[in-house]
């Protein structure tokens, strides 16, 4: 093989190697833009995350789930909110008349309690518990952009 022949093949070995990277972390990450105010401070309105796709979470983790009910065309499709309560946990007081939960009740398994960081956010206090198998991941960090600190 001359020496342009194993340039091309190493460099087409190196290409393939890039795209199997490339795909690799799209399966593993996902980069999302925040909309709204409901996890201010933390993360305001246009802010990106860089989330790992994973239904493992822990108390105090920033999720990123499909939104339980979206209404109207301008709806997000995805809420960032914060997990407050994991299965097994007793379920908060202001969260049991929505998941008709008794005193002393617990947040049952494949299911979470998340709230907003913000005072006026939609979080579980309105739409109940958030099925585990509807996270997309949790959140890593916000990148910071060229030129920003």
């Amino acid at each position: 093989m001359t020496g342009a022949g194993r340039t091309t093949m190493a460099m087409a070995a190196g290409a393939g190697m890039l795209l199997l990277s490339v795909r690799v972390l799209r399966s593993r990450l996902a980069l999302i833009r925040v909309t709204g105010s409901s996890m201010t401070p933390a993360f305001a309105d246009g802010d990106r995350l860089l989330v790992r796709r994973t239904t493992r979470v822990r108390r105090g983790d920033a999720v990123v789930f499909r939104n339980p009910v979206p209404f109207g065309d301008d709806a997000p499709a995805w809420l960032v909110k914060r997990v407050s309560a994991l299965p097994g946990d007793a379920v908060p007081p202001d969260v049991r008349e929505i998941v008709g939960a008794p005193d002393g009740g617990l947040v049952p398994p494949g299911s979470l309690i998340v709230r907003g960081d913000a005072a006026r956010t939609q979080d579980s206090r309105h739409f109940g518990y958030v099925p585990q198998s509807s996270l997309l991941g949790v959140v890593l960090t916000r990148p910071t952009p060229p030129g920003r600190s």
